[in-house]
């Protein structure tokens, strides 16, 4: 498995307190007998706090660019990581 970080964003919340996000996109290779195949995945860190990991998203280099972007634009948090991707799928 390999990480890259592909940005961060801040924002405050409801209760006044500024949050930091994380953004990462995850790597894990499939070997097969007769090629070697990457399945992307995301990971969002809150600074200082919660964290959430979903691997093996898509195969699509180009899909989990699209869902990244959004992840990114809208400030999702990792709490409802998983119920946003159940969404986009």
């Amino acid at each position: 498995m390999m990480e890259l970080k592909v940005a961060s964003r801040s924002q405050i919340d409801e209760g006044n307190t500024q949050r930091c996000f994380h953004y990462y996109l995850v790597i894990d290779s499939v070997e097969s007998q007769s090629f070697l195949c990457e399945n992307y995945g995301v990971r969002i860190q809150e600074e200082g706090g919660d964290c959430s990991v979903i691997r093996n998203i898509t195969t699509s280099a180009e899909r989990i660019d699209e869902l990244l972007s959004l992840l990114v634009d809208h400030v999702v948090s990792p709490t409802v990581l998983e119920h946003i991707i159940d969404d986009w799928l």
